[in-house]
């Protein structure tokens, strides 16, 4: 009997910049796609919120993607926070047998996807890998990523709750 390999999936989480998506956001679609093109993920996950009531970053990544149109594209337009990003990408991956992901973000970001996106899906037993795609650091990302370092223990504790109330208590 053929083992059948563990499901796989690609999450996105969105960036934009006043409602547009920033070129950086546009870079990690775009890598997911080559990643896509190698090996064929279950499913794609677009994960951002809307712009002051404009489109979702996450619909405006679907729109962008240029990759393979064989698996499902899915847009979860609600998350405002990379710890919401991990919390609300989880679910749709629980529903699918989704047992390994790949989160694609820039390299600035790695660190602290790898505690929410890694944590949290690790505890629901779904193994997660980051993806970094190469990007220019700015002063201004370095800035944002330094000041979201107080917030990243009570945000994990929120995102940790909000998966919980859906499936229980994880792994």
């Amino acid at each position: 009997m053929v083992e059948e390999p563990r499901a796989w999936a690609l999450v996105v989480p969105g960036h934009s910049e006043r409602g547009r998506l920033s070129a950086r956001c546009l870079t990690l679609v775009s890598l997911a796609a080559k990643l896509a093109a190698h090996r064929a993920p279950r499913v794609v996950v677009f994960t951002g919120r809307p712009w002051a009531g404009g489109p979702s970053e996450a619909g405006q990544m679907l729109a962008a993607w240029r990759g393979r149109t064989d698996v499902e594209l899915l847009v979860e337009p609600t998350a405002r926070t990379t710890a919401e990003n991990a919390a609300r990408s989880l679910p749709p991956l629980l529903e699918r047998g989704v047992a390994r992901a790949t989160v694609v973000c820039s390299p600035l970001h790695r660190f602290r996807a790898a505690y929410f996106f890694g944590g949290l899906y690790g505890e629901f037993g779904v193994e997660c890998e980051i993806q970094a795609a190469r990007d220019r650091t700015t002063a201004g990302a370095l800035a944002w990523e330094l000041g979201a370092l107080a917030l990243m223990r009570r945000q994990r504790r929120e995102a940790l709750a909000e998966v919980r109330s859906i499936f229980g208590g994880g792994t």
